[in-house]
């Protein structure tokens, strides 16, 4: 948890992204997604746990649960994803 931590940082802090644009919808940065470090475990095959953070191209950051149908894990005032991620995960 602690190198992901560290790596989410990383990413967050380089996510600046201007507004991109498909012939049909225009995407705010905020709906971005511009990377997504993801965790499975503890089986090294088919994991039975699949969760994750996604960094947004305005820096902002979301906890999620799952691997195809994903989860989104609302944060608490003044907790950041990457708490919510690790409580979702260890229980504390």
């Amino acid at each position: 948890m602690d190198a992901l931590q560290t790596r989410v940082k990383g990413l967050a802090h380089e996510a600046a992204r201007d507004p991109a644009k498909t012939q049909l919808k225009r995407y705010t940065p905020d709906e971005q997604v511009t990377a997504r470090v993801e965790l499975a475990g503890p089986q090294k095959r088919l994991a039975k746990v699949h969760a994750g953070i996604d960094v947004h191209g305005d820096g902002s950051l979301e906890a999620y649960l799952g691997r195809l149908k994903r989860k989104a894990l609302e944060a608490p005032q003044g907790e950041d994803a990457i708490s919510v991620l690790r409580r979702a995960l260890v229980g504390s």
